[in-house]
Parts: structure tokens; sequence; C-alpha cells
């Protein structure tokens, strides 16, 4: 009988393994994942599904009647694509004698500590159901400045959010390479630990049918990988992927992010994802840094700042930077940004982050 891995996982499947070559949607790749994903389900693995596709979907039955600005194209494709999406996929569930519901989410979602819990508890509801659920960004609702980078950004906030063991993210490669991908002499970096710089063997290279590149893949990794959660790049071309990922006895060529030792709280998780919702910056000086960077819980006190930017209220998410300009993390205001400026250089005073609510890079 198989061992798998895990007992619950995130699967995120891109644009360019659900896109035909003729630009619309591939019905065989996703018959294939979601058989893979039945069979998952059947082992008591509960699988949480993040998949693109919506778009491409669209763009194979719609030809807009002017040309459209990206924006205006984002939300007639996935309008009518998102339909045909979630059919083709309750329909091939239905097949495996499986039931999956649809989770269409925006960036803003995540912002409210409160609307970040609501999703949380409809998708536990679902998945305490036996429902697998499949989410998507709502692109009919969002425009540019809240749109997330891709569904690569937005499977780390689930993953994060759902307490997940693992997340997959499917591409159209194997991993991430020490070289480009074309070149028959690079092979692929098989095991990244925390920490480790790659930033020379990343490609800029975004792909044809996503928002997002290998850059932004390794971004969300790392930091998914950082709150206790292994990742895995891996090509969801190749039949089976998800079965041999899961199985003990396989060894897969793909690239895995190894999972920090120490797991982060649930608010310390939506803090570290939080990045995008920040009001304001706090500067730091050297002292208040060495504070920080200690191994024991330090929280950002008034004494330590020295420059506050921006407005933002008691509860917003802020930037903090160290003396020569560099973001080293992101925390919650126990106050706002007025009080915190008559505060500044001041011992004694209220944290502006508690420990509880900072999140150091």
């Amino acid at each position: 009988m198989t061992r798998y891995r895990y007992k619950r996982i995130a699967v995120k499947v891109g644009s360019n393994v659900l896109t035909s070559r003729q630009g619309g949607l591939d019905l065989k790749r996703l018959k294939s994942i979601v058989d893979q994903i039945a069979s998952l389900q059947k082992k008591d693995v509960e699988v949480i599904l993040i998949s693109s596709g919506a778009v491409a979907s669209g763009r194979s039955v719609v030809n807009p009647a002017r040309k459209l600005d990206p924006v205006d194209q984002r939300q007639l494709f996935s309008a009518v694509g998102q339909t045909i999406l979630i059919n083709h996929y309750y329909d091939s569930f239905r097949k495996n004698g499986l039931v999956c519901g649809q989770v269409l989410t925006t960036k803003e979602n995540f912002h409210s500590r409160r609307h970040y819990l609501n999703q949380k508890n409809c998708m536990t509801v679902m998945l305490e159901n036996g429902v697998i659920p499949v989410v998507n960004e709502n692109d009919t609702i969002s425009v540019t400045e809240l749109m997330f980078t891709d569904n690569d950004e937005l499977s780390g906030l689930i993953a994060t959010m759902m307490d997940v063991e693992a997340l997959i993210i499917l591409s159209n490669i194997d991993g991430i390479y020490n070289g480009h991908p074309s070149d028959p002499s690079t092979k692929v970096i098989q095991t990244i630990k925390p920490h480790e710089d790659l930033r020379q063997y990343i490609s800029m290279e975004k792909s044809s049918f996503g928002r997002g590149g290998m850059l932004t893949k390794t971004n969300i990794a790392r930091k998914v990988a950082e709150q206790g959660i292994t990742v895995y790049i891996a090509n969801g071309m190749k039949e089976n992927i998800l079965l041999d990922l899961m199985d003990y006895s396989k060894d897969i060529v793909c690239t895995r992010f190894v999972a920090g030792e120490k797991a982060s709280s649930a608010v310390k998780k939506w803090i570290a994802h939080s990045e995008g919702f920040a009001k304001g910056e706090v500067h730091i000086n050297s002292g208040c840094l060495s504070a920080l960077s200690n191994k024991e819980a330090s929280s950002l006190l008034p004494v330590g700042i020295t420059r506050i930017e921006g407005l933002f209220e008691k509860g917003d998410i802020i930037r903090i930077f160290d003396p020569e300009g560099h973001q080293i993390g992101v925390g919650k205001a126990q106050y706002g940004s007025i009080s915190a400026r008559d505060l500044i250089g001041k011992k004694g005073e209220k944290p502006l982050v508690h420990y509880d609510y900072l999140y150091l890079d």
C-alpha cells in the first residue's frame, strides 16, 4: 500500500500547464490532475487546489468587439472563462465520486484579518465535509494595483492560511535550474535550504499565459518554506506528477524548498504575506536593528525609531527599514503614525509593533 508524505497539501496549477497549444483549456491535462487529486483524496489526503486557466478558457470563446486594455481583457475573459473552468472541474471530480467548490478571492480579502479568517473558515468547513476547494483570483473585480502578482502569490497565502504541510507549484519546467532551462548543460537544483542565495540562477522571463516568472515562484516558495511548509516546484506536464511527489518510494526531479524548523504562529503567517497592504514606513537605528535581530523575542520600541513615513492607523501593516534603507520586515502597528511620530526616540513607551505581530525577513 502506497504511503503518502503529507495529510494536507495545496496544489497550484499554472496557466502554462492548463493551456493548450491553441490557447484554450487543455482538458486532457485538467482531467489528469483531477484524477490524481481524487486518488489522494480517497487515501485521506486533503487537497486545496489553486488553479489558473480562467482567462485562457475565456479567450478561446470570446472575440472582443474592440481592442481592450489588459485589465478589461482579464475581466472579460475571466468572467466567461471561470464558468467554463469550474464546470470542467466539477464534472471531472464528479466522475471520480467527489465534489468540488469554487472559492473566488481578491487581494483585499487578505488585508482584513476578519476577512482572512472568514476565508479560512469557509475552506475548513469544505475540507471537513469532503469538498475540494478550487481557488482562483476574482479577476472580474480586480484592478491592476489590487491584483496578485500571479496565482503563485495567491497559493502562498492559501498554503500558510490553511496550515498545509506542503505546497506543490506545478509549472511547465522541472524546477529551478542552475542556468537557463534551454541550455542542455544546466541541471535542476533539487534541494534549497533556508536562506540559500539563488539570485544568480533565477530567470526573469515570464510565462506566455501567466503574469509571473520563476523569480516570483522562488520568492513565494522561500517565504512559505520559512513558515514551516515544504514547497515543491515541479513539472505539471509529467504524468502522475502529484502522486509521484507524494510517494515516499519515488525520487522525482524537481526543486524542493526545505521547511524551516520552527513554524510561525497563525498571526505571523498572515503578517508575513501582508507586505502588499503596508500603509507606511518605519526607519530604525542600529541599536534597534541589533535588538530585533537577536534570537530573543524583541518588540519594536519608539526609542529605536529614527523616522516615520506615510500615514497609518492602529492595526495597519507597516514596513520596517534598517539604517541603510533596506527593508527588514513588516509588522502590525499598535497605534497610528501621528502618535508614533510624537514618541520617536523616547524611552519607556509602548511598542509600536509587538513581537507577536512582527515578521522579519
